[in-house]
């Protein structure tokens, strides 16, 4: 396939970057009135050329059967929008997070800020193959948010090509974990041991200050 390379590069970095486990997540990219996604139960971090297959995009067709099982939300966004690449991962921190969220994760980054915007969260019976989330999803999408998650499932990101939508997969996920770590850090256990931290001194235990005197008198008292 012509842009297997771009499958390749944004599977293995999302897999690398544990957005993935061994044989969840699914990408896709539109070509003119064509779909080529990833296979059902394929291993993102190690594709094959075989594990792109290619379906039409006013489906159902040829190849379905063999298609992630989240094609019909990919096929509901690209007809209502005009993103070309989809890229959807099980991110920890994002998904740890769309539980304790009602409807939108707030980045306190600036580079989610600008980039983001907001994290919607939806909310579906179904998780998988949700026909609700390939009502919802399309909407948010043309509202200008590049990333959503679906609660306790995992996101769902757009782009003008696969690089894109990896990158805003992985820019929300590090938006979380910040949201996550400062959280953490706002305990007042931690606060305490930060402090703690920062008032002690920087010189090593057992190092003391030397005693200027008593170094004069051995150098030159002799």
């Amino acid at each position: 396939m012509e842009r297997f390379e771009e499958f390749n590069i944004a599977g293995s970095d999302l897999y690398a970057r544990g957005l993935v486990d061994t044989r969840s997540g699914n990408m896709s990219i539109r070509v003119g009135s064509k779909i080529y996604i990833t296979r059902r139960n394929s291993m993102l971090g190690h594709l094959k050329e075989a594990d792109i297959v290619e379906v039409q995009l006013e489906g159902p067709g040829e190849g379905d059967s063999s298609a992630s099982r989240e094609l019909p939300v990919h096929r509901a966004i690209y007809r209502e929008t005009s993103f070309n690449a989809i890229v959807h991962a099980h991110p920890p921190y994002g998904t740890a997070l769309s539980l304790v969220t009602e409807n939108k994760i707030a980045p306190l980054d600036s580079e989610g800020q600008l980039i983001l915007r907001g994290i919607p969260i939806v909310r579906t019976k179904e998780k998988i193959a949700s026909e609700e989330a390939a009502k919802l999803l399309p909407p948010i999408f043309k509202s200008n948010y590049p990333v959503a998650i679906i609660r306790e499932h995992g996101s769902f990101a757009v782009g003008a090509d696969l690089y894109e939508a990896l990158y805003h997969t992985t820019c929300m996920e590090c938006s979380c974990k910040i949201i996550a770590i400062n959280k953490a850090m706002s305990k007042p256990e931690v606060k305490r041991e930060v402090e703690r931290e920062h008032r002690r001194s920087a010189i090593p235990p057992g190092i003391g200050v030397m005693d200027r005197t008593r170094g004069f008198k051995r150098g030159f008292g002799r």
